[in-house]
């Protein structure tokens, strides 16, 4: 088994998230403690990690107890990814940045895409059974509008278009006479990944100047270039990657070209996961958020040759 990692982003929570992994796995809780100690919050404390102010360094801290877990039994991945927020959980995995200096750098960057989508508000929608010919020709039209951008490329036929309201609607517009019947809107008041965030992305450049990054001990795969993260422009490609959209789909491909033929996601939800399937046979991709997750992945691990 060659094994590549997933790490969540902003995806799906659920209450008490982790609680079952806090109370019965030690290597789970001792990087619970430790993210509570580099926050200065109890994040035993369910009501503190549910807490959405909270919800990207939960996100960081609850993937990285995971991977920790899962690496006393199978060592290193051949490889990661994360869509994201779910990078700096890669990164840490990696041993290329500290955790504790990862969950207090994460934390800002929360609050400065907070701030962002407060100065900048926009929409965003995901489109469904499609191509990226298609959406990139549906931006185009959109923009003489109102701003609008291709923000996610998560599958070769799903991408979120992201922007200001009159842009969203000119294209989704665009789209439905083109054919393409689903333009799901999402319940987000900001435009990640996309020139909106761009107040954030200067934030970030100031405060991640001082942040010390290593040598990675295996490639993580950037999805603002689609390339491994190298330590010599890690930092650029984290500020870039606040206003440029993301290749989810290539990174999934880069993985299996290092030769990863099992994925697993760690972190809240399975959306990654699905979205591997069309790349990775299905029985080779698992998640990770729970005690039950985590010992059906343990037990069927066993059978992956």
């Amino acid at each position: 088994m060659k094994l590549g990692y997933l790490f969540s982003g902003q995806g799906k929570q659920f209450d008490e998230m982790g609680q079952d992994l806090y109370q019965q796995e030690p290597v789970y809780r001792q990087t619970i403690d430790q993210a509570s100690e580099a926050l200065n919050m109890d994040m035993s404390d369910a009501t503190v990690f549910d807490n959405p102010v909270n919800t990207q360094v939960a996100i960081v801290a609850m993937s990285t107890g995971i991977e920790r877990i899962i690496n006393q039994d199978f060592g290193d991945p051949v490889g990661a990814t994360g869509l994201s927020l779910g990078e700096y959980s890669a990164i840490v995995a990696a041993k290329g940045l500290d955790f504790s200096d990862a969950l207090q750098l994460v934390r800002d960057r929360s609050h400065y895409m907070d701030q962002a989508g407060q100065d900048h508000p926009g929409k965003m929608a995901a489109v469904l059974k499609t191509t990226a010919d298609m959406v990139d020709q549906a931006v185009k039209v959109g923009s003489k509008k109102g701003e609008i951008y291709a923000a996610n490329y998560n599958t070769d036929s799903q991408i979120v278009i992201g922007g200001s309201i009159e842009g969203l609607q000119a294209a989704t517009d665009y789209l439905h006479e083109h054919g393409v019947k689903r333009v799901v809107p999402l319940k987000m008041t900001v435009a990640s990944h996309t020139p909106f965030m761009q107040e954030a992305s200067d934030l970030l450049a100031k405060r991640i100047r001082d942040v010390s990054f290593n040598q990675l001990a295996f490639s993580v795969i950037s999805n603002t270039t689609s390339q491994p993260f190298e330590v010599n422009t890690i930092k650029q490609t984290l500020i870039d990657q606040l206003i440029n959209p993301t290749h989810f789909y290539n990174c999934i491909q880069q993985l299996t070209q290092l030769g990863v033929d099992t994925v697993v996601e760690l972190g809240p939800g399975d959306t990654l996961m699905k979205f591997a399937k069309n790349v990775v046979a299905n029985d080779h991709t698992f998640h990770i958020d729970s005690v039950k997750t985590l010992n059906d992945f343990r037990s069927k691990a066993k059978l992956v040759k």
